[in-house]
């Protein structure tokens, strides 16, 4: 952490030691072999999740999948609480990984949506989506659409109440989220019922003072080299959704749940992603977590801001699918 004026709760500043810590074994950090790479930031990935998030909830299975769709075999990873209704509804989620990294079968991801399932009452999807540079936008948005389609087209396959489908992301997964949130009300379907983006990367580009103050130090280092790993060569209209917070008509989307972190570079754009929610007439709640940098959400083994957001979520998660139109607990 960098900025000697703010006071970084010493839960983080442990994990950040850690982290540094660990890399040092890790060479493959700095690879330029992007194999290499997720090999190593996976090994880091799921040794810290051991030591600082939760165990996982109990009375919740996993189920891993692989079905077809028109673009590739998609694997999917299913987050199944103990009597769930065989008509469930079902939040699609995608991770987090700045669009080139992560997998759906990280620990982190096992333990925040085990517990995520389990209090919101809900089945969660998790896909493991293509990723960018090997597969720019639109690859993973395309995936996360595609699998909504799938869970509507084949709702008893699944155990999916195809009434009550909504989206979530963390990060550059809530990016994508918000991407094919787009994508499916400009084709004109039945909408979602949901969208949650935690700590969103709704602007590839610098985007407000935050982008600037915590560039360095705070858990995203390097994101100035996004826009073009993600979007590869293409640019102009046709990769406008790649960054929703620019996209000009955002009416029509589905009620809108947004966690951002008080120290983070992409505080600002997720921030005014939900003002222009608001004023697009779209039902949207914000909630800036104190004290937390962008990766902090996930602490919950040893920083109780991280379990009262992951509390947040599920609740937020519980209201809309439970008590959507026509439906009730």
């Amino acid at each position: 952490m960098t900025d000697a004026t703010i006071d970084v709760a010493p839960a983080i500043l442990a994990w950040a030691e850690r982290i540094a810590e660990l890399s040092r074994s890790l060479p493959g950090l700095e690879s330029d072999d992007m194999s290499a790479r997720r090999k190593a930031e996976r090994r880091l990935s799921d040794a810290l999740a051991t030591e600082f998030c939760d165990p996982l909830a109990p009375g919740v299975s996993i189920r891993d999948d692989v079905v077809d769709a028109p673009a590739r075999p998609l694997a999917l990873r299913r987050y199944l609480p103990d009597r769930l209704p065989p008509a469930a509804p079902t939040e699609v989620f995608l991770h987090g990984g700045g669009f080139i990294s992560g997998s759906a079968h990280e620990i982190i991801n096992d333990s925040l949506l085990t517990a995520r399932a389990r209090r919101a009452g809900i089945q969660v999807v998790s896909v493991e989506y293509r990723l960018a540079p090997e597969h720019p936008y639109p690859a993973a948005v395309h995936d996360a659409v595609a699998t909504v389609d799938l869970l509507r087209e084949e709702p008893e396959r699944f155990g999916v109440d195809a009434t009550r489908i909504g989206i979530a992301g963390a990060s550059a997964g809530a990016g994508i989220a918000a991407s094919a949130t787009l994508l499916l009300r400009d084709r004109g379907e039945v909408g979602l019922v949901h969208q949650s983006l935690e700590v969103p990367a709704v602007a590839l580009e610098a985007f407000g003072p935050s982008s600037l103050r915590f560039a360095r130090g705070y858990g995203v280092d390097g994101y100035e080299k996004v826009i073009g790993l993600y979007l590869g060569e293409r640019r102009g209209p046709s990769v406008a959704a790649a960054q929703p917070v620019f996209v000009s008509d955002l009416s029509r989307l589905p009620p809108t749940f947004i966690q951002v972190a008080e120290f983070d570079p992409l505080r600002d754009s997720g921030l005014e992603y939900g003002e222009r929610l608001r004023a697009a007439g779209v039902p949207t709640a914000v909630h800036v977590g104190a004290g937390h940098v962008h990766g902090s959400p996930g602490l919950t083994a040893t920083f109780p801001p991280a379990r009262a957001w992951q509390r947040r979520s599920a609740a937020a998660a519980r209201l809309a699918y439970h008590h959507a139109p026509n439906h009730s607990l």
